[in-house]
């Protein structure tokens, strides 16, 4: 028997569903790009152009609606997610929704909870979890490389001091600013790797100079048994290599710069399925320096696994549509993450380290 094709629409056409949600989809077996929401499309800026054959839709309300529609994928800003996601939920849609998952905690578990009431899969796309560089740091951990973790460092920094662009990621906004945009990558990685901290400490704040809004930075810090995990993000770091990971270790230490491939190289115009798309030059590949039995320290690059990209989201989600294996998130714990956030926030607001509630 044909494996069964699911017929997916994207609410929203920008850079999330153009580069991030779209061509992954398309890539994905048993799926197909059958809709999207584009409320004013234009001459150079056209969905159904870029897209032959699938159907526009000018509104959320009329796409659901449609009985072929099987999955909606909710790329809208933060502020949007609840709204949109309860429409598709309460029309028997399984959904989608980028993350970061919701504005609130509480707004996270209404929706786990209505997508359990419809009896629809319901998955957040943290998509980093798929990021070449984060599954190769975890290969290092599952090998005992570093013996016990006594530090962890994980980063997205860049040298981007100008004026910020009008995206929500700038605005202050319910949802706004780096700690949901960066923030919500960064402490599911954290917590896929460690589980939850048992406090938090955060300081947030505006590195470019006469910014106003939502925080364009920030410095997490979670609190584990016998180790700390920070979590940074900064838009003034002017350095030839970004530090990505630096984790210590009784046994070694190990360090990645740069970020994983996949985001320049989408943004450069490639596509899953090139000719070299995902794959990470050796001048880009972490370093191991383990210590050896007469005390002497040896380095030596780790070589970046072959990620199965993004795409894996997907295809796991696929997988999950025909009742064979799990949905490639966990709606609860991107909730989980978004409580993270709200006490990062509070933290820096009141100048307190606080224990984790969930």
């Amino acid at each position: 028997m044909a494996s069964r094709i699911f017929n997916v629409g994207v609410i929203g056409y920008g850079l999330s569903a153009k580069i991030y949600q779209i061509p992954f989809i398309k890539a994905a077996k048993n799926l197909n790009l059958y809709a999207v929401v584009q409320r004013t499309p234009k001459p150079n800026d056209n969905a159904e152009k870029d897209w032959p054959g699938i159907k526009g839709y000018r509104s959320t309300e009329l796409m659901v609606s449609d009985p072929a529609v099987d999955v909606v994928v909710v790329t809208t800003a933060p502020d949007s997610h609840l709204e949109l996601a309860k429409l598709a939920l309460n029309a028997g849609k399984h959904v989608v929704v980028e993350k970061p998952f919701t504005p609130t905690y509480e707004e996270a578990r209404e929706l786990v909870e209505l997508a359990k009431k419809q009896n629809r899969l319901l998955t957040v796309y943290q998509s980093r979890r798929w990021d070449a560089d984060f599954l190769t740091l975890s290969q290092v951990l599952d090998n005992k490389s570093l013996g016990r973790i006594v530090e962890y460092e994980t980063r997205f920094e860049r040298h981007v001091p100008g004026v910020p662009g009008s995206a929500w990621r700038t605005k202050e906004m319910p949802g706004g600013g780096a700690i949901y945009d960066l923030g919500a990558h960064l402490i599911d990685q954290t917590v896929q790797l460690f589980g939850l901290p048992k406090r938090i400490t955060a300081f947030l704040a505006n590195q470019r100079e006469g910014a106003s809004g939502s925080d364009d930075s920030f410095t997490v810090l979670m609190h584990y048994d016998g180790f700390l995990a920070t979590a940074k993000a900064a838009v003034v770091s002017p350095q030839e290599k970004q530090l990505r990971f630096w984790v210590k270790g009784t046994k070694g230490t190990y360090m990645k710069h740069h970020f994983d491939v996949q985001e320049e190289q989408l943004k450069a115009g490639m596509r899953p399925g090139d000719d070299g798309y995902g794959v990470e030059p050796s001048e880009r590949f972490g370093t191991l320096t383990s210590v050896q039995p007469d005390g002497t320290l040896k380095s030596e690059a780790v070589p970046t696994v072959d990620a199965p990209l993004y795409t894996d989201f997907y295809n796991k989600l696929a997988s999950a549509l025909s009742g064979e294996g799990n949905i490639p998130v966990d709606p609860a714990e991107s909730a989980v993450v978004i409580r993270l956030i709200e006490l990062a926030i509070q933290s820096s607001q009141t100048g307190k380290s606080l224990d984790i509630d969930v």
